[in-house]
């Protein structure tokens, strides 16, 4: 391994407590792990990581800057600091990942301090990439990248498939832990006193035209075995005494025979887990499986249920089944195994016209309470439409045609607005009024006084039932102008939070 060609793997700050394990930069670092040498930045851990990434480039060993990039508050430092590396260190190329880079790929090599893109998973690639530069030879024949060539032509090359998980390096915390005490990404969530964040697949066999995952994979999916998954959790656990997993999957039910076996082999562990699903793939499952499951541990199950019009559903290309009926009666069906279904909602699609999207955003909170009637316990998600540069869908076309357009330059995306587009909470859409935007966020400050998160920790009950006392009215009646007295409460005595921004 060549002294001056280390490299420095950085996850820029995503949250500002409960920090996870970052999973990202960590799966990177095994594909290179006894190959090169390398350093963990975490910015959720350092007060100020320039400080300690600048200590490293100053050394003159590192060559290479890798960078996890996801929307949102990740570009906060993403795009300073790579900036700043071109400037004060021009020879450290910047090399990014993460859905970010790779669905907005053309500002950010156009920015001129992006140098390649890591376009899907990089086990295999990224050490074949650091490789082809070492040895001065051309990249363009190595799968899953985006870049510039000489000629200053964009290119993309072909999707490499799917790799074999279980063969896959084991992901190297020790060597995490030598940079951050691990126990430090085990926060106390809902689910347990330390809770591990954790892949054990990635993509997805759907194409849903709103999902930032979709021109990533292509409708793919490669999951770790179960005994794979519960090899390292046996390993996590007994080292660093974990109690509870939230599996960060894209949809970790895909398999039923591995979620099953999983459920099976944590059946004597005393833990508690969550993970992404579907509604219609899930409703496939029988009585005796989703038993399985809850009695394994499984305490919460994520499912965007996205909206209760069919035609809705039809138009974003949910794909599979997922019908209104079925998400109502799903929602019904886990109350029975005590299984919390957390549905989330996205309003504010784009329509023929104002009336048609307000008729779309009425039917929804209807819906909505439909399924707080049938199920009480189920938590509810809101998210505003934010477009996903699908291209090909019918949806992209129609949010084009609305006059919808992203940013040109990359510094753009600092915009707090931009911010906040990323996080699904304040769109840019040109469809969307000021009138349904207020009634979009009222509607889910009512919604969440009167049924706050079981995962918030700090809402006792005493504070629950106060504020389902003061939103009653409200909610019974549909009255959601101005809910001053419901924010303030919330913000200043309750301290609620929203486990889509915040995590559990």
């Amino acid at each position: 391994m060549s002294s001056n060609n280390s490299v420095i793997l950085f996850n820029p700050r995503s949250a500002n407590g409960k920090y996870r394990i970052p999973n990202s930069i960590l799966q990177v670092g095994a594909s290179i792990h006894g190959k090169f040498d390398y350093v963990f930045v975490d910015g959720n851990m350092e007060e100020d990581p320039w400080i300690v990434i600048e200590a490293y480039l100053k050394t003159g060993k590192f060559k290479y800057f890798g960078s996890s990039v996801m929307p949102g508050p990740q570009l906060k430092q993403a795009i300073p600091y790579a900036k700043r590396i071109r400037e004060e260190y021009p020879d450290v190329i910047n090399i990014w990942g993460g859905y970010f880079a790779s669905n907005q790929n053309k500002v950010c090599l156009e920015s001129g301090y992006v140098d390649v893109i890591i376009n899907g998973p990089g086990d295999d690639v990224f050490p074949r990439l650091l490789e082809a530069i070492n040895e001065n030879q051309s990249y363009e024949g190595i799968e899953n990248l985006i870049f510039k060539n000489g000629q200053g032509e964009i290119i993309t090359t072909r999707k490499q498939g799917l790799l074999n998980q279980d063969k896959l390096p084991n992901l190297p915390y020790e060597y995490l832990n030598e940079f951050y005490p691990l126990t430090n990404f085990l926060p106390k969530t809902f689910l347990g006193k330390r809770t591990l964040g954790y892949h054990a697949s990635f993509g997805c066999p759907f194409t849903c035209s709103f999902c930032a995952v979709v021109p990533i994979y292509n409708a793919r999916w490669k999951g770790q075995s179960a005994e794979r998954i519960y090899s390292e959790f046996k390993r996590i656990k007994d080292e660093f005494s974990i109690d509870s997993i939230e599996f960060h999957d894209n949809n970790f039910f895909v398999s039923k025979k591995r979620a099953v076996e999983f459920s099976q082999l944590v059946m004597g562990d005393n833990i508690q887990w969550w993970g992404e699903g579907r509604i219609d793939t899930m409703d496939q499952y029988s009585d005796e499986d989703l038993d399985t499951l809850s009695k394994s541990g499984c305490r919460m199950i994520f499912f965007g249920a996205e909206s209760g019009n069919d035609e809705v559903l039809k138009q974003v290309d949910k794909g599979g089944t997922q019908t209104a009926e079925q998400i109502l009666r799903f929602a019904k069906r886990l109350k029975k195994f005590d299984i919390v279904p957390e549905y989330s909602f996205v309003l504010g699609f784009p329509g023929k016209d104002e009336k048609s999207v307000m008729r779309q955003i009425d039917q929804d909170i209807d819906f909505i309470k439909k399924v707080k009637e049938v199920n009480p316990e189920t938590e509810i998600i809101i998210y505003i439409y934010s477009p996903v540069p699908t291209e090909g869908s019918d949806l992209n076309d129609e949010i084009i045609e609305a006059g919808f357009s992203f940013p040109e330059k990359l510094e753009d995306w600092l915009n707090p607005s931009w911010e906040n587009f990323d996080l699904r909470k304040n769109p840019l859409t040109p469809w969307l009024t000021p009138q349904m935007i207020d009634k979009i966020k009222n509607f889910e400050t009512v919604l969440n006084a009167y049924h706050p998160t079981v995962s918030d920790l700090r809402v006792t009950p005493f504070r629950r039932k106060v504020m389902r006392t003061v939103s009653a009215l409200r909610y019974k009646t549909n009255t959601f102008h101005y809910p001053y007295e419901l924010k303030v409460l919330q913000k200043y005595w309750l301290k609620y939070r929203q486990p889509e921004i915040e995590g559990f």
